[in-house]
Formats: C-alpha cells, structure tokens, sequence
C-alpha cells in the first residue's frame, strides 16, 4: 500500500509540474485542497488580490490544459496512477466513492489531503471520470469507459427512484433484478454515490427510512427487534446494538430501557421483555389481557383456555396469570373453571 501512496503523490507531483507559473499552482493547489484544506473562489480571489470570477477562469484553463496534457502522454507519472486507481476500481463495481477509493488504494483510513489528491487526478485524467460532490450526491471516481458524470448520475437516480416506488427497502439481489446490469456489485456502487440512500444489513433505502439509517436509539431497538423477529430483553437488545453496524452504536443498558418505555412501537411482555406492537402485542397489564381476550370471544372461557391465549402474548408465568384471574373486581367465576369479565 505504501507503493500506491507513493505511486499517486509522484502523479499529483508530475502534473503540478506542469503548471508553469506559481499562481496557476496555486490556485489548483487550494480549490482541490492539495494542500491539507479546499479553499473557495473567493478566499483565493483575496490571497491573490483577484476577483472570484477571475479565479475561476484560470481555474477552468488550468484543468483544460492539464488533461489535453493527459489526453497527450505528457505527464509520464499519471500512467501508473490511473492504472492503480482503475484496478482498484474495478474490484469495487468500476466506481466509488472518493473517500472509499482512497481508504482502499492506501490499506487505511485516508485524511482529507490524500482524499483531495485522487479527487485531482481523477478531475484531469482522461480514463476517469469525477463526480463532484452536492446535496445528491458523494463526490466520486469511475472508470470514464462506463460512463460519464451525467450517464452515471442518471444511473443513480434510477436506483433511487426504484427503491422510493417499492416504498420499503430492497436488497441488491431485488434491484438486480429489476436493473440491466452485469453483476449486483455494480448497483452497490453506484447507490453507494447517492447521499438520498443508505443501506444496512444487505438493504437498501432511502436515507431517511430508519430501517436503513438508524439515527436515534429508538431506531436502532425497532431495526434490532425487526431482525430479531422476537422479543428481546432489554439487556440483549443493548448488547445486539454493541455488536451491530450502527455507525453509533455506544449506549449504556439503562437508556435503552428509558427509550423502549417511551415509544409506543415497544410492548412490555414480560420481565424486561419487548415486543413489537406490529408484532400484534399491545400495552397493558396481565388483567388488561385476560379482559381483552373475554371480550372477544364473548363467552366465559375456562382458566386453561385464558391461560393458553395470555401465552401468546406475555412473557409470564402460569401462576401470574391465575392470581389475575382471582380478581373479583375484573373477573367473574361461572362453574368450577370457567371465567367471565365482572360485571359492575
């Protein structure tokens, strides 16, 4: 890794190299951010006692130059980058995002500064293509042979578009299969360029889904309990969102407890047990049960019967459930072991 470090600081080098005059390399220097930080048109239009218009003119003509120089041959050292930058792209569905094309040609997490350099050999080679970064989309490197920055923004916004129609989240093996692509990879890295998705677990959705893109507590305990697909006590749903994927994921045992006793997607079963409402739980205590579970079959029931229907929706013991049922004030004996709901 250290050799395709040192493979694209020679390229960004050799291409400076082919700006002649200083204020040229200037200017490129500080709005790709070569030097450790990006500097707008007019920060630079004042350093240099120009105007912003001004800057962005040589700005424009640098780059005109720099990759007809490209196109050209005539910066020896961009070869061997752009074949490091293509192979990694190729193994990453032929584009990426800057910042995770960056980490994976360096074998680490990458600054600001060596991001800022591949975004600049991208920008001026003419075998890459560059998409810049705005409110949609990430800024980004492709493989100029499978598109340009409008063809591969178009592409995006399909995949957009089809997941916002599906209305729930979809894994890569759905997309492919309603997308004319070679290989499901390809989807992933080009949703990966979009700022309106995010995908967790192998599904993709809208950024706002908090399926996809937890951002609370209380959405990371819905996504776990909708994994899960049973109830969960709250010491286990501490510990399943320390071991998740969630990009925050350190929170003590006792806030998780607070959130599922606010949000009313969350049903106390049992002792520290959790369910989904969705799941068909609803709130209430043993008693609440048993008198909705009379309720509906309008007749007196047997004490095994009421028993067996508060099973399916509590985490109790038998013994809870019976010293319920000897509440005069809710129920009613009819016989030796039936019960009807009091009447008052």
């Amino acid at each position: 890794m250290e050799q395709n470090a040192e493979t694209v600081a020679n390229a960004i080098k050799g291409s400076l190299k082919v700006i002649e005059q200083d204020r040229e390399k200037e200017i490129i220097s500080r709005r790709f951010g070569l030097t450790g930080q990006r500097e707008t048109l007019e920060q630079i239009g004042d350093m240099l006692s120009i105007t912003r218009e001004r800057v962005r003119q040589l700005e424009k003509a640098i780059l005109i130059r720099l990759r007809v120089c490209s196109e050209e041959g005539e910066i020896s050292e961009l070869a061997a980058a752009e074949k490091v930058i293509i192979r990694n792209l190729t193994e990453t569905g032929r584009i990426a995002r800057v910042s995770t094309l960056a980490d994976k040609i360096y074998g680490r997490k990458t600054t600001t500064k060596e991001r800022a350099g591949l975004a600049f050999l991208g920008n001026i080679s003419s075998v890459l293509t560059t998409i810049d970064e705005n409110d949609q989309y990430h800024a980004a490197i492709g493989i100029a042979e499978y598109g340009t920055a409008p063809e591969i923004k178009k592409k995006v916004d399909e995949i957009v578009t089809l997941i916002k129609k599906n209305k729930q989240p979809m894994t890569l093996d759905e997309l492919d299969s309603k997308l004319n692509y070679e290989h499901p990879s390809h989807i992933e890295a080009i949703a990966s360029i979009s700022k309106l998705l995010a995908s967790l677990n192998g599904l993709w959705g809208l950024a706002k889904w908090p399926t996809v893109n937890p951002k609370n507590i209380r959405d990371k305990i819905f996504v776990v309990l909708e994994n899960k697909k049973e109830p969960m006590h709250f010491a286990d749903i501490a510990a399943a969102i320390a071991e998740s994927n969630f990009k925050r994921k350190n929170v003590t045992i006792q806030a998780i407890h607070n959130e599922l006793i606010k949000d009313s997607r969350f049903v106390l079963i049992g002792r520290g047990i959790y369910a989904l409402d969705s799941w068909g739980y609803k709130k209430g205590t043993v008693s609440d049960i048993i008198k909705d579970i009379l309720g509906k079959a309008n007749k007196p029931l047997t004490r095994e019967e009421i028993v067996r229907e508060v099973l399916h929706s509590r985490k109790v013991k038998e013994t809870t459930i019976l010293l319920n049922l000897q509440n005069k004030d809710f129920f009613e004996k009819v016989g030796k072991n039936s019960y009807k709901i009091a009447e008052k």
